[in-house]
């Protein structure tokens, strides 16, 4: 398994050469657009932009040092493994999205799941504690992050039952409603692992004309 090298760039918001066009990426994002410039403009000397490549490792299961992660560009995913090593993809986030592990850091318990990069990524990130700070003194933002934390853990929980309540057809169909942009940038191999499906089944799905 490959790790961020510690030689990936990683450079704060307020001193980045491209930081006009990144802050006007992440002012998109979910959690962060309705933050007030001002408010933005105080979060951007706390915000490190980091360029991953595909397969880096954001956040290893297990750590006890998490981190908010804003993604400003590619595609990341959360993966669940059990002491054998069998993995389980729980979900992808793609441009104006978010990753966190905020709740088991609230928890006092470690990051239940890893965060990786499943393509070229570029992602602002801050460390949770900092993150959460900075939450108490915008209680409008604390709001939107909380509703979006329970969103996603809503989302994943869902998943998880479409794989036990649907066949695969039908697991592909509800991933391409939903995820539509996605199914063109996800490899097939990590669609099919999220699906809990082999990728020659999911070819097989694709060429008999089923999905």
């Amino acid at each position: 398994m490959r790790v961020n090298s510690p030689n990936a760039p990683m450079t704060l918001l307020a001193t980045h050469p491209e930081r006009e066009q990144v802050a006007e990426q992440l002012r998109r994002n979910i959690v962060l657009r309705r933050l007030p410039p001002p408010a933005f403009a105080a979060l951007e000397p706390m915000l490190a932009v980091v360029d991953y490549r595909k397969g880096d490792v954001l956040l290893t299961q297990g750590a006890h040092d998490m981190e908010q992660y804003f993604v400003i560009d590619g595609v990341l995913k959360r993966v669940v493994a059990n002491p054998e090593g069998k993995e389980m993809i729980l979900r992808f986030a793609k441009e104006d999205d978010m990753d966190t592990s905020y709740a088991a850091w609230r928890l006092r318990t470690p990051a239940p799941y890893s965060i990786r990069a499943v393509t070229k990524a570029r992602v602002a990130k801050m460390p949770l504690p900092q993150w959460a700070s900075f939450l108490e003194e915008h209680p409008d933002l604390k709001e939107d992050f909380e509703y979006e934390v329970m969103f996603l853990m809503s989302e994943v929980m869902a998943h998880t039952i479409t794989l036990h309540l649907l066949d695969a057809p039908g697991r592909v169909h509800r991933f391409l409603r939903k995820h539509p942009e996605l199914a063109e940038r996800v490899p097939k191999k990590e669609l099919a692992s999220y699906l809990n499906l082999s990728a020659e089944t999911l070819s097989r799905l694709k060429h008999a004309g089923k999905i």
